[in-house]
């Protein structure tokens, strides 16, 4: 793989449309600044167990393919579904779940493609612009392909959705039987708790909210995590380590927090580890590292079971 292909190409900028559904704005980076996956990741000391799942990892291809949405704030051509797989296979991953990205918007066949190549191990979760801007039939594909879930962006990656269309989007995910996903603000969840802590339909919330791991049990978002996670329809993802961390790898000043939202419902904590690692402004982890920080969390196997196969399972659906 040469470093041209290694390095995300530049997404237009044009704005896009308004669209009555759903705002496509303008990036606030330019793409330029983001960094490449690691091109050389290491098998982790860990062993896994049998059936363990990334519970979120991207796949991207060629625009040719793959056309980017006007405005998407990145993109990582290189960062196929056959190199995903090729990592999974280094890890001892078996089962996965593709994360449609913010660089294609509504249009989810880099997703159709990926879930075709990877087998029935594998689901997929859309963006949940989809259900304001696709009909019935399309999303029906998506459900038929493996899709199980849909998640809402945060701002900063350029899609937005009105009220009344969120209100939607949600009845849309009930009929379903999906869960529904969200993506945290750089600086925590607490601006956007409003959105999703009445819900009573499976939540999943990104990145261990992207609690600050410096704030220690009095980080509020820390605690509305905890307090969720007691009701029984909310989960948690273990994921985005580097980029909480205000340290060098192995990012421990991070373990005690992955720690306490075990301790909070460990029936109710999937890991991910959020591959290609879009908009890193920090050089991309190494995936094998990834793996052994989440054995650290977890701190005995039958909670890494949980974790990666147990939990994920009957969030997933990949025992129906």
């Amino acid at each position: 793989m040469t470093q041209s292909q290694m390095n995300q190409s530049q997404s237009s900028q044009n704005q896009a449309a308004q669209n009555p559904a759903s705002k496509h704005q303008a990036p606030q980076h330019q793409p330029s600044q983001y960094q490449p996956f690691n091109p050389r990741p290491t098998a982790p000391a860990t062993r896994l167990p049998a059936k363990a799942c990334d519970s979120q990892f991207h796949v991207f291809g060629s625009a040719d393919r793959y056309p980017v949405r006007p405005g998407a704030a990145y993109e990582m051509p290189s960062a196929t579904i056959e190199t995903a797989l090729g990592l999974h296979r280094l890890l001892g991953i078996e089962r996965g779940v593709i994360v449609q990205a913010t660089t294609y918007g509504a249009d989810h066949q880099v997703v159709l493609d990926g879930l075709a190549a990877a087998g029935p191990s594998y689901r997929g979760c859309a963006n949940a612009v989809v259900l304001a801007e696709r009909d019935d039939a399309y999303i029906q594909k998506l459900h038929d392909a493996g899709v199980r879930g849909a998640r809402f962006t945060r701002q900063g990656l350029g899609i937005s959705m009105a009220p009344a269309v969120f209100d939607r989007a949600i009845a849309r995910i009930r009929e379903l039987g999906w869960y529904a996903k969200f993506q945290p603000e750089p600086d925590g969840m607490m601006a956007q708790a409003a959105q999703f802590e009445r819900l009573d339909i499976p939540v999943l919330l990104d990145h261990m909210g992207r609690a600050d791991p410096t704030a220690g049990a009095a980080d509020p978002t820390r605690q509305l995590l905890e307090s969720l996670l007691s009701r029984g329809n909310f989960w948690v993802m273990l994921s985005l380590t580097e980029k909480i961390s205000r340290t060098a790898p192995p990012w421990n000043d991070v373990t005690p927090l992955a720690q306490a939202l075990i301790a909070a419902n460990p029936d109710r904590v999937v890991w991910g580890s959020d591959w290609p690692h879009p908009v890193s402004t920090k050089p991309t982890p190494d995936e094998g590292q990834l793996v052994d920080q989440l054995a650290r969390y977890a701190g005995d196997a039958a909670t890494l079971k949980k974790i990666l196969v147990d939990n994920p399972a009957r969030l997933f659906g990949f025992d129906e």
